[in-house]
């Protein structure tokens, strides 16, 4: 999971800083490398949502989690194909009028997808509370972050390296928060020992009110038993 956030730290170093006649080859064709690596980042969402969800609310949580992961997997490829390999080419080929409008799409089609990804983001660390507790915190707080800075910082070197390292990061605390058994945080296990123990002496008491009645009815029997024959003599 952290793989995908760190390869793209790393093609951050290597991208061109600005779109000119003699980048544009490398910044086209360093988008065509990473088309199918943008998508792969959501697995850091995914992976720790692993199974089947829980009836209630965490399925809804986790059909939100899944639709953001899709927007940002759909979006932010369409930005690296339009601002990235779309752009590269025409400005490559010395049609320098057309790079602007391609920017301001792809910049669009980019803020959609990382929106899709904080929406995914938000959905799947409110999961993990449910399941994990707080221990998904400092993840999530990273997690946030990074989205934050997603929108406007790519990959460019500092801005855009860092985010991917933060995302690195969050995604590495998540996994390690959810790796631990789950804990069911609607019925608690201090709260399953208290009821059980609470049921138990329940029982405890009926049991013991049962003995003494049928204790008494004997006493009852025998006396009034005796009663009749003292009076028969």
């Amino acid at each position: 999971m952290t793989v995908v956030p760190l390869v793209l730290a790393v093609a951050g170093l290597v991208h061109p800083r600005h779109l000119t006649a003699a980048t544009a080859g490398h910044w086209a064709g360093l988008h065509v490398v990473l088309l199918p690596v943008f998508p792969l980042l959501v697995l850091g969402l995914l992976v720790p949502l692993w199974g089947r969800p829980r009836p209630g609310a965490e399925s809804v949580l986790t059909v939100l989690a899944w639709a953001g992961c899709l927007c940002f997997a759909a979006y932010y490829t369409g930005l690296d194909a339009v601002a990235g390999i779309s752009a590269g080419t025409v400005v490559g080929h010395g049609v320098h009028g057309a790079a602007g409008r391609l920017f301001a799409t792809g910049d669009e089609l980019g803020r959609a997808g990382v929106y899709g990804l904080a929406v995914a983001s938000l959905a799947t660390c409110a999961v993990l509370w449910r399941r994990h507790g707080p221990r998904v915190l400092p993840g999530a707080a990273v997690l946030f972050a990074a989205c934050w800075s997603f929108v406007d910082s790519h990959i460019f070197w500092p801005k855009g390296v860092f985010t991917m390292i933060g995302f690195a990061v969050a995604f590495a605390l998540l996994a390690v928060a959810a790796s631990r058994p789950a804990k069911d945080a609607r019925h608690p296990r201090g709260l399953t020992n208290v009821t059980g123990t609470w049921r138990g002496s329940w029982q405890a008491v009926r049991d013991m009110r049962t003995v003494l009645a049928e204790q008494s009815a004997t006493a009852t029997a025998a006396v009034v038993g005796a009663g009749i024959d003292g009076g028969a003599r």
